[in-house]
């Protein structure tokens, strides 16, 4: 299924393109210092760093319909990656989406634009049901995120995923179709997004 941009004022996403690889690898080079804290690494020890290869796999994955790999773009700049992963269909009908965006275009609300854009081609054209974003707690960057977009908290993940060389805990958080549907962006835009649905109760709370 071949999936058009989709975009709200200067920010946009699309499907990543071969040719961008040499791009993405040249930003995720030059903000290592910013991005290593919340990359996901394997426990089997250092894997490849080529972006091209990396690009191939991802537009496979897209190919089998197990996931959307987009890239972010501010003002037709490329500004990062967003990945709709872990596609799961039927019964479930679900997906997770994890994302990275240059330390330069921080601050320009691209990741809350990005995933409400995504979140929507997910609920519309896709026909998922529920979208997931699991978060550490020490990444306030992307708590806000969820919390401009109204996700609801869903738990707390142990030593859930592999991160920065070490099995890290996860604030889980999701959307499930109905709870948004004149969609997450206009939602957003409109300033009816729930404000406390990413409250974390203080049972579940860890030093951030």
């Amino acid at each position: 299924m071949e999936l058009s941009p989709r975009e709200h004022g200067p920010v946009s996403i699309r499907i990543v393109r071969p040719r961008d690889a040499r791009v993405l690898q040249n930003e995720l080079m030059t903000n290592r210092s910013w991005l290593r804290p919340w990359e996901a690494t394997s426990p089997d020890g250092p894997a490849s760093f080529d972006m091209r290869s990396g690009v191939r796999r991802l537009l496979q994955q897209y190919r089998d319909g197990l996931g959307v790999p987009f890239v972010m773009e501010y003002d037709g700049e490329l500004a990062g990656q967003l990945n709709v992963w872990g596609v799961s269909r039927g019964s479930l009908a679900s997906a997770t989406i994890g994302y990275w965006v240059s330390e330069r275009f921080a601050g320009r609300d691209i990741t809350p634009t990005s995933v409400a854009l995504a979140t929507d081609v997910a609920f519309t054209e896709l026909g998922l049901h529920r979208m997931e974003i699991c978060i550490r707690p020490e990444n306030r960057a992307s708590l806000r995120v969820v919390e401009k977009l109204g996700f609801r908290y869903e738990g707390l993940r142990r030593r859930f995923i592999h991160i920065d060389g070490d099995w890290r805990d996860h604030y889980a958080f999701a959307l499930v179709r109905e709870d948004v549907p004149d969609g997450v962006l206009r939602r957003w835009v409109a300033g009816v997004a729930p404000r406390d649905a990413a409250a974390i109760p203080p049972s579940d709370r860890l030093p951030a």
